[in-house]
C-alpha cells in the first residue's frame, strides 16, 4: 500500500499561513531545497488542493526553462512535471490536464483507492485545505513538518478535523542553519 505523506512548512505554535494566506515567514534555503529534493526524488505522486496546485502549475512546468532557473528549480520542474498530480477540487471536475487527476466528491473512498494502486507514495505539498479534508479521514499516514522559528498568533492552522487521536512515532529529525527543525513522524502502530 502506498503512504499518503503530508509535507508542510509550520510555525512553531501550529500555523502554517498567516489569516491572509501570508507564508512570507517562512525560512527557505539551499539547504532546505537540497533535503526536501533528496526527499522526494523517489515519490511519483503529488495531492494539492486546487489553490495550491493551481500556483504550482503556473510555476512548475517552465520553471527549468527560464534562463535564471536555480538548481532546485531544474530538479523540482522536472519532478513536478513527471509526478502524477491529484487534486481536491469541486469546482474544476470534468478539467482535463496531463497527468493529473481531479477529485471533487468522496473524497475518502477515491483516495483510499489510489493508495492501494501501483506505486511509491503520495506527497501532499502544502495545500491545508486539502490536509483537513484528509485529516478527518484519517487516511494521512506520515508528516514531514518543518518548523520555522517565528509565532504567528493566528492563522490557518495545520490542524484541524483531526477525526480522533492519533498517536505518532518520531522517525526522524534535523535542525537546519537557519533556525528551522523538520520532524518526520508517522502514525504508530
Amino acid at each position: 500500500m502506498r503512504k499518503l505523506v503530508s509535507f508542510f512548512h509550520v510555525s512553531l505554535d501550529g500555523y502554517v499561513a498567516g489569516l491572509n494566506g501570508e507564508m512570507d515567514w517562512i525560512k527557505v534555503d539551499e539547504e532546505i531545497f537540497d533535503h526536501v529534493g533528496d526527499r522526494v526524488k523517489d515519490s511519483d505522486t503529488a495531492l494539492y488542493g486546487r489553490v495550491t496546485w493551481q500556483m504550482m502549475e503556473g510555476y512548475w512546468p517552465t520553471a527549468a526553462d527560464q534562463p535564471n532557473a536555480s538548481k532546485h528549480d531544474i530538479e523540482h520542474a522536472a519532478w513536478y512535471n513527471k509526478a502524477q498530480k491529484i487534486v481536491l477540487s469541486k469546482s474544476m471536475e470534468g478539467e482535463q490536464y496531463p497527468n493529473t487527476v481531479f477529485i471533487s466528491d468522496d473524497i475518502e473512498d477515491r483516495v483510499k483507492a489510489i493508495k492501494q494502486q501501483e506505486g511509491t507514495e503520495i506527497l501532499i505539498f502544502g495545500s491545508p485545505s486539502a490536509t483537513h479534508a484528509l485529516l478527518q479521514y484519517d487516511v494521512v499516514d506520515e508528516f514531514w513538518l518543518f518548523v520555522n522559528p517565528v509565532l504567528l498568533g493566528q492563522g490557518i492552522p495545520l490542524f484541524e478535523n483531526v477525526s480522533q487521536t492519533t498517536p505518532l512515532t518520531l522517525l526522524s529529525s534535523k535542525t537546519f542553519t537557519n533556525g528551522v527543525v523538520c520532524m518526520h513522524y508517522k502514525k504508530a502502530v
